[in-house]
């Protein structure tokens, strides 16, 4: 019976240890597939001995087969990324304390790939304190540390890009008043990067004249859950300004909470340059100005012709006036060339080399007069988006010409008198006072006299243009100039057609010098024009009923039916020079409303013995 006993013990024991076999079996299994699921590989460094067990799992991690890690500190060591080794000494002596070991490292596979590893573990000391066992897991993180490096380098290109296009980004919870700024919107703003950012700081850094106009921008966006997009000024600690573009948009969370996300741009520099182009192509604008008015002169008259005595006597005055500084009046009739005594004044000075600016008073709008000849500030009135230079400006060191001096509007007869006696001048809507260095030359066909009497024209300007006064005789008291004069325009306009235009009719010659020419040299221009278009031999040749039209209303006493007419034209003429005010030319002038050329209008009005200065 002992012995029967002893054997049911024995059976009863190895059942029991097969059971914990079985047991160990599972365990390690779940072990394994928790190792592998977790990518998480045991290890077992025994320090003293110097001998590391790894799993198959562990040895993977390294790139290594199965069975062929030989357990040694140098063999692992040969493993590591030779920059991050220190890495593992490191936490290794810390561990040695605290007893904890973790560290993060790489590896290079002998395939010569990297990969990221992070070891946890535990250090066990023995009975005098040395370390002898080691004891942890090693799992693969080359997944996360590429995409923490994915995003550093996001972050790192993100903030580049902000930096170079000066444009910084926000974030703003709304309910709570939390305020994200990145690096750039702290330099916009001229904050340091340890600031809080708060809107109350934003309200600090705004100009304070922009402040109501910002909380009402704001304060419409979140009331009606609209997007942003304006533009504010920036007032610095520094006492600089700067201009910022905020853009924006509110987003509404599943939870209910409203947050403003968006960018601002420092466009600062954009804005300078906006400016700088504008003032750049204000002073095109007046120089192509210039230029073609240059080409409308030039293709008008390009050289004095004639040698008549009343014409000697005007290039006398010309010569004895030219190198002075002295303010020239040039009088006489509609298209005697006073633009060209003009010009003729101004290359025989010492300015011949500097501007020469003209300036048709009868053509601009009183409204814009003062403008156009002193400029006008940003905002000065209505249109007034830039600040611009004005005639007198372009014309310093040279010489400005002011046409039709007579139409120039009382208001602006005062400030040009103040030029013409101090030398300096305000522009439109400034108070910055500009010295100017220009000779006035100005030329008029009007009777100043009468002008003056009737209060349309100041007698202290008058007598301040009247330093040197030139008067340009009619081509009726020159009459001796004209076969010179249509020698001149036949041949130019001849070239100009692509004719040969040889000889000129001896009784052309004769019908153009017994003809009064009322409208002077333009009017005999615009006839010989006329006359080489419809030629067709080598003989120039002007058609005698075009003088006689031209000179028509002015031959013989009129009729019954003739003085109903005119004084019908008259009227019209008179209709018009009161919805005009007076002014004959320009956009809203008599001439453009009746659809007449203003040299035409003038002659009527002076046939008809209109008094157009009574209209205004």
């Amino acid at each position: 019976m002992p012995f029967l006993t002893d054997i049911h013990k024995r059976k009863k024991a190895e059942e029991k240890l097969q059971r914990e076999h079985q047991e160990l079996l599972r365990e390690q299994e779940l072990l394994d597939l928790a190792q592998k699921a977790a990518r998480a590989m045991a290890f077992d460094w025994y320090v003293q001995e110097d001998f590391n067990t790894w799993s198959p799992e562990q040895e993977a991690l390294y790139g290594l087969a199965a069975g062929t890690f030989d357990g040694k500190y140098e063999s692992w060591k040969k493993l590591v990324h030779p920059d991050d080794w220190p890495i593992i000494v490191d936490a290794v002596k810390r561990s040695h304390k605290s007893g904890d070991i973790s560290a993060e490292f790489r590896v290079v596979w002998p395939d010569g790939s990297v990969h990221w590893l992070a070891a946890n573990g535990q250090m066990f000391m023995d009975a005098i304190g040395r370390p002898y066992r080691m004891v942890g897991f090693t799992g693969d993180i080359t997944p996360r540390k590429l995409s923490e490096e994915a995003l550093r380098r996001s972050e790192a290109y993100l903030a580049e890009a902000q930096r170079l296009s000066h444009t910084g980004s926000f974030g703003w919870s709304v309910p709570d008043g939390e305020m994200f700024w990145s690096a750039e919107t702290f330099r916009i703003n001229g904050c340091d990067p340890t600031t809080k950012p708060t809107f109350e700081l934003v309200l600090q850094r705004t100009h304070p004249e922009d402040h109501s106009r910002v909380r009402q921008v704001l304060t419409h966006a979140f009331d009606n859950f609209t997007d942003l997009d304006f533009e504010h000024r920036l007032l610095l600690a520094d006492g600089s300004i700067k201009h910022v573009r905020l853009v924006g948009r509110l987003l509404r969370h599943p939870c209910g909470k409203v947050e403003l996300v968006g960018a601002v741009m420092d466009v600062t520099a954009a804005r300078s340059a906006l400016q700088e182009i504008q003032k750049l192509k204000d002073r095109l604008h007046f120089e192509n100005l210039v230029l073609r008015e240059e080409i409308d002169r030039s293709s008008m008259f390009e050289e004095i012709v004639g040698s008549s005595p009343t014409l000697k006597t005007v290039l006398s005055s010309v010569l004895k006036v030219a190198p002075t500084d002295s303010t020239v009046l040039i009088t006489g009739e509609t298209g005697t060339g006073k633009e060209l005594i003009a010009r003729a004044i101004h290359k025989a000075s010492r300015r011949a080399a500097q501007a020469f600016i003209t300036v048709n008073c009868a053509a601009i709008p009183s409204s814009l007069i003062g403008s156009e000849l002193f400029g006008h500030e940003k905002g000065a009135f209505t249109g007034a988006l830039q600040q611009r230079q004005g005639r007198f400006e372009l014309a310093h060191a040279g010489t400005i010409f002011l046409d039709e001096i007579g139409e120039l509007p009382t208001e602006t007869q005062i400030a040009f008198l103040r030029v013409l006696q101090e030398r300096q001048f305000e522009r439109v809507g400034g108070s910055r006072v500009i010295p100017t260095d220009v000779r006035v030359i100005s030329a008029t066909n009007r009777d100043l006299a009468a002008a003056i009497a009737s209060g349309a024209f100041r007698a202290d300007l008058f007598y301040r243009l009247n330093v040197f006064p030139v008067h340009v005789p009619p081509l009726r008291n020159r009459k001796e100039d004209i076969p010179m004069l249509v020698e001149y325009f036949v041949k130019r306009y001849a070239e100009k057609a692509g004719k040969q235009i040889s000889k000129i009719d001896k009784n052309t010659l004769k019908l153009c010098q017994s003809y009064p020419w009322p409208g002077n040299i333009r009017e005999l221009q615009n006839i010989v024009e006329r006359s080489v278009i419809i030629c067709t031999g080598d003989t120039f040749w002007i058609d005698e009923a075009w003088l006689s039209n031209q000179n028509a209303p002015a031959r013989g006493a009129p009729g019954p039916l003739t003085q109903t007419l005119q004084n019908h034209e008259k009227a019209l003429i008179e209709t018009a020079l009161k919805e005009s005010k007076g002014k004959v030319g320009g956009r809203n002038g008599a001439a453009a409303n009746l659809g007449m050329n203003r040299s035409t209008l003038e002659l009527r009005i002076k046939q008809l013995n209109i008094k157009k200065h009574t209209f205004r």
